[in-house]
């Protein structure tokens, strides 16, 4: 959803549809795009990491 062109395939939403109501899918959606919309902005602002990264490790799947 957040590539550009944006890459969201009928097939993806059929997976997310075994797990989640449509009203999950909704927020989950929204949610996206607002984190979207925020690294867009910080990106035009020329913001970077702050490092936590660095020094918070999460487990990749």
């Amino acid at each position: 959803m957040t590539a550009t062109p944006p890459e969201v395939t009928d097939e993806m939403v059929a997976g997310l549809r075994l797990e989640l109501t449509d009203e999950q899918l909704v927020e989950l959606t929204a949610m996206i795009s607002l984190e979207n919309q925020r690294s867009r902005t910080n990106s035009a602002l020329g913001l970077t990491s702050q490092g936590f990264k660095d020094h918070c490790e999460v487990a990749a799947r």
